[in-house]
């Protein structure tokens, strides 16, 4: 078998549909409802922070990046509501407007786990280090467009439209160097860690302490001292 037939070669397109499973991965979980992405990807020439809710985040390491999601209100303001009330929160208690610190705060924390999990699966996948920061969010209420420069070299840029289960609408925006992964020999990518799992082992292989000696067994010991 030649190496032509056994090299795999992971392109821009390939690093974008990793980052959009773990868009709809993270989101899907946290809002307990479905998060999907079209099947068509537009090719951009910059990447922009768009109204309502523009989040973006620096990648640096074994290939330089920039990821940016953009959210409509409505987009915003179900990811916001679904999440919080999967955690317990009352409707009652819930922010009622996308431009309230609260909402941004939760939008950053939920697109801070969005780049962890993509950061983890190229450390799996593609057996490579990348490192990012911390996501920065931004409330637009006005039509402005902010251009941010992530100092590529040879960047190119794409456009992904996703969907909530509303059929609300953000967008995804991702712009990294022009870059291949090509594979040298077969292997196994790295399944992801079991939190629940990792736990369990650990509590299993802590040794659990000696009881503390009563206050018989010390009035004991000390008798057997004097040798009484």
């Amino acid at each position: 078998m030649t190496s032509a037939t056994t090299t795999a070669v992971y392109g821009t397109e390939d690093v974008l549909i990793s980052l959009c499973n773990s868009v709809t991965r993270v989101l899907s979980m946290a809002t307990q409802g479905p998060v999907h992405y079209s099947g068509m990807v537009q090719r951009i020439t910059k990447t922009c922070l768009k109204p309502d809710i523009g989040c973006f985040v620096l990648f640096d390491g074994g290939f330089c990046g920039l990821m940016i999601l953009n959210f409509s209100a409505p987009a915003a303001m179900e990811i916001y509501e679904r999440y919080m009330v999967s955690m317990g929160m009352s409707a009652a208690d819930l922010a009622g407007s996308f431009t309230s610190d609260e909402v941004s705060n939760v939008m950053g924390e939920l697109m801070n786990q969005v780049a962890g999990d993509f950061t983890s699966k190229v450390r799996r996948e593609l057996q490579t280090h990348i490192t990012q920061n911390q996501p920065k969010m931004l409330v637009l209420n006005q039509q402005v467009m902010l251009s941010v420069d992530a100092n590529l070299d040879q960047p190119e840029a794409r456009r992904v439209t996703f969907y909530t289960g509303n059929n609300n609408i953000f967008y995804l925006e991702l712009a990294i160097d022009r870059t291949q992964f090509i594979k040298l020999y077969d292997f196994e990518p790295q399944t992801a860690p079991d939190p629940d799992a990792l736990m369990a082992q650990s509590a299993a292989a802590t040794p659990m302490p000696a009881p503390a000696p009563t206050a018989d067994e010390d009035t004991e010991a000390l008798l057997k001292s004097l040798g009484m």
